[in-house]
């Protein structure tokens, strides 16, 4: 496809411009709709759903909190996974998670 540029008008080459754009569009929502396509193909093969693989990557929700900084109490903690460096802190400063249980 060969457009000369030079020869064509402000308002033939915003069209042209708009044009491509759309066009962009297009491929792009085809091109996503054969990947999801593909990717029904190959869950399907294992036996599940899109549905079902993804729904199983979502995590559970945290927790309500259990222990909160004494010093910023927007700082908390529901007790499970890592300890936040201000509980380590005050567990090394002779506290206990009772202490800093909300």
């Amino acid at each position: 496809m060969d457009i000369n540029l030079e020869k064509l008008s402000r308002e033939e080459l915003v069209q042209l411009i708009a044009d491509a754009q759309k066009a962009l569009k297009t491929v792009e929502t085809r091109k996503r709709a054969e990947a999801k396509r593909a990717a029904e193909l190959a869950v399907k093969e294992f036996g599940f759903s899109l549905d079902e693989v993804y729904s199983a990557n979502v995590k559970g929700s945290k927790g309500a909190p259990k222990y909160a900084n004494p010093a910023d109490p927007t700082q908390t903690w529901t007790g499970r996974g890592r300890k936040p460096n201000w509980v380590i802190e005050a567990l090394d400063g002779g506290k206990s998670l009772d202490d800093l249980a909300i």
